[in-house]
């Protein structure tokens, strides 16, 4: 919950020339921003083909006498192709569960929005040594009821709860063993070839210097940037880190 009209407006402009100047390689950006500037953004972007925007949540109904909420078809009628869904920050202030979020990603999926679909642990589970069992009941809970089809459309972001804002730093070896988990996991369920198409991004505290090493992880895909990316020059770092 950043950034005024304006402020958006500069910050788009910015990380737009940037990336245009300096990324070069198949890198793919996605800003998601704040529900008043989702179209404001989009204008800006244009036809851009590298540069997408993304909502950061949706209802979980359809529509109707639900004030305050934006619903998936609303998204996709500005043209909106992404939406994060179940962000630490909706689990942990909203109270999110993984059946609510079940039926965002079924309405995001039926309004064809691509999912970000995020899950990660705290510390206290982390020290207690049950972050991969509740990283896979997350992702079960959420994901494991849809088609494989229809999972190829979801992108999934790791998101280590402990290491955003605490002063706790994941290191790239963590980071790439969650992954892995994701990953063996969805093969489980889905078989390898699906699980290698899906793409699993790192969200703990990616910034400009540590970037290039998790990026180089094998089951890391890219990145959820949160405060870096609220810098047009950290931000585009962080993106040719990735290219």
């Amino acid at each position: 919950m950043n950034k005024t009209l304006n402020e958006a407006h500069v910050l788009t402009t910015e990380i737009m020339s940037l990336v245009a100047e300096e990324v070069k390689g198949p890198v793919k950006v996605i800003l998601c921003t704040p529900f008043p500037m989702l179209f404001p953004v989009k204008q800006l972007l244009g036809t851009s083909v590298r540069i997408a925007v993304g909502a950061q949540n949706c209802s979980e109904h359809e529509s109707g006498a639900y004030t305050g909420e934006v619903s998936a078809a609303m998204i996709a009628s500005l043209g909106v192709p992404y939406v994060i869904l179940g962000h630490s920050e909706r689990r942990q202030y909203f109270g999110e569960s993984g059946a609510l979020l079940a039926k965002k990603v079924d309405i995001a999926l039926k309004n064809n929005l691509k999912p970000i679909f995020c899950c990660g642990e705290p510390l206290n589970v982390r020290e207690s040594n049950e972050h991969e069992s509740l990283v896979k009941q997350q992702v079960e809970e959420a994901l494991f009821h849809l088609t494989a089809e229809q999972l190829q459309q979801v992108v999934i972001a790791y998101e280590p709860v402990w290491a955003i804002g605490t002063g706790k730093t994941a290191s790239a070896q963590q980071a790439q063993d969650m992954h892995a988990v994701i990953r063996q996991h969805l093969a489980g369920k889905y078989g390898q070839a699906v699980a290698d198409t899906i793409s699993i991004l790192y969200g703990g505290s990616v910034n400009a210097g540590n970037a290039k090493e998790l990026f180089a992880c094998p089951d890391v895909d890219g990145g959820l940037v949160g405060g870096a990316s609220l810098k047009a020059r950290e931000f585009t770092e962080i993106i040719k880190a990735m290219a």
